[in-house]
């Protein structure tokens, strides 16, 4: 009896145990991972090289910016299609806000989404090779917006590996 006792407790402690991690990336931000394709925002993407600026205009009216990992950085410069397996890249939107120091200057306001792109044949074979993460606020925006990203880009920049970013000399 006292054996039966002990391997449900052991048996309870592993599920506790094995709970824990996902617990612990519930509450980080960063391991958040968005509907359909699982992508979260990569850890220290703030510090990665600028690929080009962008603007969106109404009904969206945002400055954006997208961001490379240096695979990404590397395959864009060099104009390298399709884009090699390990390749992000993330876009940082922005509502678009006068400045009050500059009157004729633009600058970003309230930040909008971060959306990725991750480079990953085998894993997105059905996708292009692409996974997609769309996250407000650091949470991933709801299945029904995950469900266009690759229709839009399969429509629009199939021929460029389904990515809408030009590099920005």
């Amino acid at each position: 009896m006292r054996t039966i006792r002990t391997a449900c407790a052991l048996a309870q402690m592993a599920l506790l145990l094995s709970a824990l991690p996902s617990q612990v990336m519930a509450q980080d931000a960063h391991a958040a991972r968005s509907p359909i394709y699982g992508v979260t925002i990569p850890e220290g993407y703030r510090k990665w090289e600028m690929i080009a600026p962008a603007e969106e205009a109404a009904p969206l009216d945002e400055l954006r910016v997208v961001l490379g990992n240096p695979a990404a950085v590397k395959a864009i410069e060099n104009s390298t299609m399709p884009f090699p397996d390990g390749a992000i890249l993330v876009k940082l939107a922005y509502k678009r806000k006068q400045s009050s120091e500059f009157e004729t200057a633009t600058i970003p306001g309230q930040a909008t989404t971060v959306q990725v792109m991750v480079k990953d044949s085998r894993r997105y074979a059905s996708t292009g090779g692409w996974g997609y993460g769309r996250f407000i606020n650091g949470q991933p925006a709801d299945l029904a917006q995950h469900q266009t990203c690759f229709a839009c880009h399969e429509a629009r920049v199939k021929s460029r590996d389904y990515v809408f970013t030009h590099f920005a000399p």
